[in-house]
């Protein structure tokens, strides 16, 4: 059975992208991180892990709702969903619905910049390696 490691990121729903940032910059200090095939939203960094703004209260923006979950084995993951009898979201990753209608994506922490300290991964019995994709952006962010 898979394990839950963590948890990777927040996705927010906000009315105005820049009022957003504007709003949460009055407040915390932050890297903003954009990406061009995603103009409507922002990546509040916190060092490995993030909170993603994301512009637009529409009905479909509701249905993308969601927040990530860190694993220690993505396939075993998609195939307790299956298992279960859970609602798996069609797409590039691994969401699912829970009975409530909660979105939830599951993300395999060594695709991911959040890092467990050695301590951390000892008490929990992990030894999970990070993807080169993950060591690479980690070491762009000044982290690795």
């Amino acid at each position: 059975m898979p394990r839950l490691v963590g948890i990777n990121h927040v996705a927010l729903e906000v009315g105005d992208l820049e009022e957003a940032l504007a709003f949460y910059g009055r407040i915390f200090e932050f890297e903003i991180v954009r990406e061009t095939e995603f103009p409507r939203m922002a990546f509040l960094q916190m060092g490995d892990q993030f909170l993603n703004l994301t512009e637009g209260r529409t009905q479909a923006a509701d249905e993308a709702r969601h927040f990530g979950l860190v694993v220690d084995d993505k396939q075993a993951t998609r195939e307790a969903l299956e298992a279960a009898g859970a609602e798996i979201v069609p797409g590039r990753g691994l969401d699912f619905l829970d009975p409530w209608g909660n979105r939830v994506q599951v993300v395999e922490y060594g695709d991911i910049q959040f890092s467990k300290t050695v301590e951390v991964m000892r008490g929990m019995k992990l030894d999970l390696p990070k993807s080169e994709r993950a060591l690479a952006e980690l070491r762009d962010s000044g982290l690795a």
